[in-house]
C-alpha cells in the first residue's frame, strides 16, 4: 500500500514546490525515478503502478488572466473550475487533447479554468469515476484553486454525481451537462430552443433528487373523508411526472415544427434544385466556408457550438446551376444521444441532402478523431448513403505534412481555406461535378410567348446551348423528366 500512495503525496508537494508551467515536467521526471526503483521493465502498453495510480496534471488549461481588474470582473460572472478526466486507452496525447477540448467547452460556457488532471484508470470507478482516494486529491486540488465547480471529462451517472459531490464539497457537472448548457446559450429559434429544453428534460429527469422535507410524502386526500388520507405520490415523483408532461408537449411542438421545414425541402425536391449540406466537428470553420461560397453574412465565431440553428442559402455553381448551401449545428466526441435524438429534425438536412461537404480543421490535432466522431453522427441519423467531400479547412494554419496525410487517407477531398480564399475556385468546380445532373437531353424551341419555361429550364435543368430565332428560343438542355416532357411539344422539325 504504501508504495502506490508515496506518488500521489509526491505529487502534492510538486504542485505547491515548481512554477504552474513546469508541474508535468517535473511529475514525469518523478515518474521515471520512481520507475527505476522498480526491477523490471515495461513491455508495450503496461504501466507501473505508480504511473496507473496518479493524477498527473495537465499544462497549458489554465485561463486566468493577468490584468487585475479584467480578472475581477471576470471573477463576478464566470465560474471557476477545475477539470479532471480519466485516461482508459489511447496515448497520453489522446488523453491531453481531450481534456483540452473539454477545456475549450467550458470557455465556451463562460468558465473560467483554473486546473486539470488526469488519472490513469483500466476504466472509470463505479462509485466517484476517480476513486476514493483520488476524490480526496481532487477535494485538496478544489481547495489549492478556490474553484467552485468540477468537471469531469465523460458522463457520470447519477450515483457518481452524488458521491463525488459529497467528497469534493462543490457542485460536479459532467460533459454531457456542460454541451446541454452551451446548446441552451446558443439556441435562437423556436425549434432550437424547444430541442434544447427537451434534451435537458432527458438527461435532467433519471438525476432527480431530493433533501430534507422534500422527499416526504405528500397526503392522498386529507379533507376528503374517510379512507381518502394515505401516501400520495412522493415529491420527487411528481416531480418526475411532471417533467414527462412537458416532454411530451415538447416533442409534438418539435414534430409540428418539422412538419414546416419538410414542406420548405419538398418545395425544394419539387423544383429540382439540388442541396448541400455542410457537416462537420464544431469549431471547424462551416459558416466561414458558407459564407466564402454563398456571401451569406451567417455569424462566425471562434467558440464551439457557434451556429445551432441550421441556415440554408441559394448558391450557383461555375456553370450557372442553382443548388442550396445548409450550415449544420457542429458535432464533436462523445455528443450526448439526448441531443443526437433531440436535434435529429434538424440533422435530416444532412440526411435529405444530394452532397455532403464533411468540413474538417486541418489545423486541429487529431483531424482523423474529428473525422471519425463526424462520421457515426452522419451513420446515426440515416446519411451515410450521400456522397461526401472532405473540406480540409484552415489549410493556410496546417501543418503541410498533415495536409498531405489527408489528401492521401481521403479519397474525395480538397484543402481550402475559408478566410483566405485558397482553394474555394476548385471547391466549387468539385461541387458542381459530385451534384447530381438531369437525365434527360432534349431539344426544343420554345416559342417567346412561353418565356416561363425558358427560365425553367435555366432554374432546374442545365443548359447547353442557347440560340434565339425569328421562332422563338432554341434550347439544347439536360433536365428532369417532368420538364422534358413539358418541353416535348416544342421540339424543332427536322429539315428533311
Amino acid at each position: 500500500m504504501t508504495s502506490s500512495s508515496s506518488p500521489s503525496q509526491d505529487t502534492k508537494r510538486l504542485a505547491h514546490a515548481y512554477p504552474e508551467g513546469l508541474r508535468a515536467d517535473a511529475l514525469m521526471e518523478e515518474d521515471v525515478a520512481w520507475s527505476q526503483q522498480i526491477d523490471g521493465e515495461r513491455d508495450g502498453e503496461q504501466f507501473d503502478r505508480s504511473e496507473r495510480a496518479a493524477l498527473r496534471r495537465v499544462a497549458g488549461l489554465s485561463t486566468e488572466l493577468e490584468d487585475v481588474t479584467e480578472v475581477e470582473y471576470r471573477q463576478l460572472r464566470l465560474e471557476r473550475v477545475v477539470l479532471v478526466g480519466v485516461w482508459t486507452t489511447g496515448t497520453a496525447q489522446d488523453a491531453d487533447n481531450s481534456l483540452a477540448e473539454l477545456a475549450a467547452l467550458a470557455e465556451t460556457a463562460g468558465a473560467l479554468v483554473l486546473d486539470g488532471v488526469i488519472q490513469r484508470r483500466d476504466k472509470p470507478d463505479a462509485a466517484t469515476y476517480i476513486g476514493s482516494g483520488k476524490a480526496l486529491e481532487l477535494r485538496d486540488i478544489v481547495l489549492e484553486t478556490g474553484a467552485d465547480t468540477v468537471i469531469c471529462d465523460g458522463e457520470l451517472s447519477p450515483g457518481q454525481l452524488i458521491q463525488l459531490e459529497d467528497v469534493v464539497k462543490v457542485k460536479v457537472i459532467d460533459r454531457t451537462a456542460l454541451i446541454l448548457d452551451i446548446f441552451a446559450q446558443h439556441a435562437k429559434s423556436r425549434e432550437g430552443k424547444a430541442q434544447v429544453a427537451l434534451a435537458q428534460m432527458q438527461y435532467m429527469l433519471p438525476r432527480l433528487r431530493g433533501w430534507g422535507q422534500s422527499l416526504s410524502r405528500q397526503m392522498g386526500g386529507g379533507r376528503g373523508g374517510l379512507a381518502t388520507r394515505g401516501p400520495g405520490e412522493t415529491k420527487i415523483e411528481t416531480d418526475r411526472r411532471r417533467i414527462r408532461e412537458k416532454m411530451a408537449k415538447m416533442r409534438r411542438e418539435i414534430a409540428d415544427m418539422k412538419t414546416g421545414r419538410e414542406i420548405k425541402r419538398q418545395e425544394r425536391r419539387r423544383n429540382k434544385v439540388p442541396s448541400v449540406a455542410i457537416a462537420g466537428y464544431t469549431n471547424a470553420g462551416k459558416s466561414s466556408l458558407l459564407n466564402r461560397l454563398t456571401g451569406a453574412g451567417v455569424l462566425v465565431e471562434n467558440a464551439l457550438f457557434a451556429t445551432l440553428d441550421p441556415t440554408v442559402r441559394r448558391a450557383e455553381t461555375p456553370s450557372g446551376r442553382l443548388y442550396t448551401l445548409a450550415d449544420t449545428v457542429g458535432f464533436v466526441r462523445h455528443l450526448p444521444h439526448h441531443l443526437v435524438e433531440a436535434f435529429r429534425s434538424t440533422m435530416e438536412e444532412v440526411g435529405d441532402s444530394d452532397l455532403i461537404l464533411h468540413v474538417v480543421d486541418g489545423s486541429h490535432p487529431t483531424p482523423e478523431e474529428q473525422l471519425a466522431a463526424v462520421r457515426e453522427v452522419i451513420r446515426d441519423v440515416g446519411a451515410t448513403d450521400v456522397p461526401e467531400i472532405v473540406v480540409i479547412n484552415k489549410a493556410d494554419a496546417a501543418d503541410p505534412l498533415v495536409l498531405q496525410r489527408l489528401l492521401r487517407i481521403e479519397k474525395r477531398s480538397i484543402a481550402v481555406s475559408a478566410r483566405t480564399g485558397l482553394g474555394m475556385e476548385q471547391l466549387l468546380a468539385l461541387i458542381d461535378d459530385e451534384l447530381p445532373r438531369p437525365s434527360v437531353e432534349v431539344d426544343a424551341l420554345v416559342p417567346y410567348t412561353h418565356g416561363k419555361l425558358v427560365a425553367r429550364a435555366h432554374t432546374e435543368g442545365e443548359v447547353i446551348s442557347e440560340e434565339h430565332t425569328a421562332e422563338g428560343t432554341l434550347l439544347k438542355v439536360r433536365v428532369h423528366e417532368e420538364l422534358a416532357a413539358d418541353l416535348a411539344p416544342y421540339a424543332p422539325v427536322s429539315a428533311t
